[in-house]
């Protein structure tokens, strides 16, 4: 049995723990640089809202409809992200974090399993403002679908019978009412079942999920694939995609963005990719890994008249490394051999690649006057200072001084404060 625990619109919702005045209201959030809607409450849904819409195309809702626009804090997200799921940890015994907003929980041996989910839930809103949606099944197939039906059947009511709303357990369902509930639940619904497969199905006279939960295996892969044969053995009760509760080590790590505004002179572009480079540093000491070579790039806006710059280089490093001194300087070496003046820069990045075990390290003869000291306590310092007083506590000096604006930093006109990693921002109690 699994369950998935999901945090309804998860961002909006994070600004609405500290602004209660968005409840009710239409929200969106908007991604880097102010640039289109990644987030939608449920009455910006309403409104025709689409996922991805451009805010120059809906900003004029504003005055019209009341539409509130906010830029992504992803560092208060990412705190109540950690809040929520070490909550929904208690609702079994292993846990696989999906993503920002969801988290698969195995339920092996959990008693009293959708009592036991309520609870939880009732818990993660108490605690951290969050509402959640719980869907539980005998595979993780079946529970995603069912996290879909609890959080359709609380927001559209009359959908699904209303019991199934906030927590559906599939797998307590008679016969009857299960074939009754997948009957009225669309195939683009499954997870794993994407737009273009879906109109094949609908080509097929395959519509709904129990339709699909219908179909030969085999006769499946032999028409489509053996991905959609799978996700037809999961929904047919046979767990064919295990809990992945310890992830394996990425191969790559990157960190990358867009400016604020063009870029046009060498030095803060060697701010930007100093800070690019720490937090890829960061990423990869917590997986326990070091880099064998760092990738820099920078590009212009296809989008924009003039010049066009799109180049990368990769800097070899002479030892796997995960410091970030050594990362940083690889970036600068880097930067310098593709920069160029006269172009606006509006993009750059930095990727770590050629990854190997923090644990396996190939040693070399000591036959020069290299001063290379160990400094993996002063990583893990580093990396523990920053964990408790908040990221970019302490930094290398050529990121430049985080209490100014940077000339490379993004476009964040809406941003809320970050109430739960900042004393600054910490929100005041007024008689």
């Amino acid at each position: 049995m699994y369950a998935l625990v999901d945090g309804n619109n998860f961002y909006v919702s994070c600004e609405r723990v500290f602004r209660p005045s968005l409840n009710g209201r239409p929200v969106v959030v908007l991604s880097n640089n102010d640039g289109c809607a990644i987030a939608r409450s449920n009455e910006a849904k309403a409104l025709g809202i689409r996922m991805g819409a451009p805010w120059f195309e809906i900003r004029h809702m504003e005055f019209g409809d009341g539409l509130v626009g906010l830029s992504a804090n992803f560092v208060l997200y990412g705190d109540m992200s950690d809040r929520m799921h070490s909550l929904a940890a208690g609702l079994g015994p292993t846990q696989e974090i999906y993503s920002i907003d969801e988290s698969f929980i195995g339920l092996h041996g959990v008693r009293n399993v959708t009592h036991r989910a309520h609870q939880v839930r009732d818990r993660i809103y108490q605690w951290t403002g969050i509402p959640c949606g719980i869907g539980i099944g005998q595979t993780k197939t079946l529970a995603k679908l069912a996290n879909h039906i609890a959080k359709t059947a609380e927001r559209k009511p009359g959908s699904y019978p209303a019991d199934l709303a906030t927590v559906c357990n599939l797998a307590a369902l008679p016969a009857s009412d299960l074939d009754a509930v997948l009957g009225t639940t669309l195939v683009e619904e499954v997870w794993g079942v994407g737009r273009k497969i879906a109109a094949q199905l609908h080509e097929g006279d395959i519509h709904t999920v129990l339709d699909l939960v219908r179909m030969d295996p085999a006769t499946v892969r032999r028409r489509w694939s053996v991905v959609l044969e799978r996700t037809v053995r999961e929904l047919q009760g046979m767990p064919c995609i295990e809990l992945d509760d310890a992830p394996s080590p990425k191969k790559e790590i990157a960190c990358t963005r867009s400016f604020g505004k063009p870029i046009t002179d060498l030095y803060p572009m060697l701010q930007a990719v100093s800070e690019f480079a720490s937090r890829a540093a960061e990423k990869l000491r917590k997986q326990g890994s070091l880099a064998s070579q760092l990738l820099v790039f920078a590009h212009t806006s296809p989008f924009r008249p003039g010049p066009r710059f799109n180049k990368s280089v990769v800097v070899p490093l002479r030892r796997p490394t995960a410091d970030t001194g050594d990362l940083v300087l690889a970036a600068h070496h880097g930067l310098r051999r593709i920069y160029a003046e006269g172009y606006d820069l509006i993009k750059a990045g930095v990727m770590l690649l050629d990854l190997v075990p923090a644990s396996v390290l190939q040693h070399e003869l000591d036959l020069e006057d290299d001063d290379c000291a160990d400094r993996s306590k002063l990583m893990t310092a580093l990396d523990s200072i920053n964990g408790r007083y908040g990221k970019g506590t302490v930094h290398v000096a050529s990121t430049g001084a985080t209490e100014k604006v940077r000339e490379w930093g993004m476009r964040q006109e809406r941003r809320t404060p970050q109430y739960t990693t900042r004393w600054e921002d910490l929100p005041m109690a007024r008689a």
